[in-house]
């Protein structure tokens, strides 16, 4: 199978879905003739044309206006938001309107939309480009949440993402679009199942949970840590909303212990969902606290690469808290 990096899985995705279904189409700022800011849409506007591939203005509140009423309508929208930070003009879009729509008219009206943004630190961006936005959304029923890891997920999940009839928040961790990279298959479809969690490293020891740039670092302090003598198991959640709790229990119930890592600020990020549904449901099972590795509580990655580099866990921080939780 060829190698390809995880914007190139997400780019193959969007190209396969616009080819499949001619109501699907990709609206947002610069994704047209320039491909995107991170040419995640390069090449697709020659080969689709203005009004598969559109530009918008610089309104992301527009961009998600236009695509709920496109999917009400039967259209696909791929509605690309720049920066996960410029998303919060639309939140009443996506929070009041697209995922409540269903419930609302009592399942006559769904909204089969795609929202699309890249998210995270890691690349320099300073304050506004920088931002890890999940938790914001996971708590809205009604709304899905899907973060790839790696590029055959970025593919299959972006596939599924446009087939679902929900509103679906597909978060991409923009560190490593050409960083991850993974063999995809490149004569069959590829489609992976959103709310499915997916066992990465089968260990014994312990359990870390992660998902975007955060699982791919784990993985790597997973192999470290293995000289030690732990064997750690990784779990990649890739959905958010729903959660795949079955698949999570599991590996805690079978290692007893669990690390959490992500990089959003700690106080009230996605980790400590997790954490309240362990505690809640494999109490009897653990062998010591739940733990969670995040980004300190400050406003946002500052910009100062050495000041990012202390904000952002990596491969190192994560096997240093591997270790303290092994030996606990």
């Amino acid at each position: 199978m060829p190698e390809i990096t995880l914007i190139e899985g997400l780019r193959q995705g969007m190209d396969e879905e616009l080819a499949r279904d001619e109501s699907v189409f990709i609206v947002g700022e610069d994704v047209g003739a320039r491909g995107g800011v991170f040419r995640a849409t390069q090449g697709l506007h020659e080969k689709y044309g203005d009004m598969r591939v559109m530009d918008s203005p610089l309104a992301e509140l527009s961009i998600v206006g236009v695509g709920i009423g496109a999917a009400l309508y039967g259209m696909h929208p791929i509605c690309e938001i720049q920066f996960a930070d410029f998303i919060h003009p639309a939140f009443n879009q996506i929070v009041n309107e697209a995922a409540k729509m269903c419930y609302r008219s009592n399942g006559e009206w769904t909204v089969p939309m795609v929202i699309r943004a890249p998210y995270g630190g890691g690349i320099g961006g300073g304050l506004y480009h920088s931002q890890s936005i999940e938790a914001f959304f996971a708590h809205v029923p009604g709304l899905k949440v899907v973060v790839p890891s790696t590029p055959y997920d970025a593919k299959g999940l972006l596939k599924s993402a446009v087939r679902d009839p929900n509103p679906v928040l597909y978060l991409e961790p923009k560190k490593g679009y050409r960083l991850i990279k993974g063999e995809v298959p490149d004569d069959e479809e590829v489609l992976v199942p959103i709310g499915e969690a997916k066992v990465t490293r089968r260990g014994s020891d312990l359990t870390v949970l992660a998902y975007g740039m955060m699982h791919h670092y784990t993985l790597q302090a997973a192999e470290a840590v293995a000289e030690d003598g732990i064997d750690v198991e990784v779990v990649d959640l890739r959905t958010l909303l729903p959660l795949d709790k079955q698949a999570l229990l599991a590996s805690v119930q079978k290692t007893s212990k669990v690390l959490i890592v992500h990089e959003d600020n700690l106080t009230g990020g996605f980790g400590a969902e997790l954490s309240a549904l362990i505690a809640d449901e494999a109490f009897v099972h653990l062998d010591a606290p739940v733990k969670r590795l995040a980004g300190p509580d400050v406003p946002a990655v500052p910009f100062s690469h050495p000041l990012q580099d202390w904000f952002m866990p990596d491969a190192a921080k994560i096997a240093e808290a591997i270790r303290d939780l092994a030996a606990f």
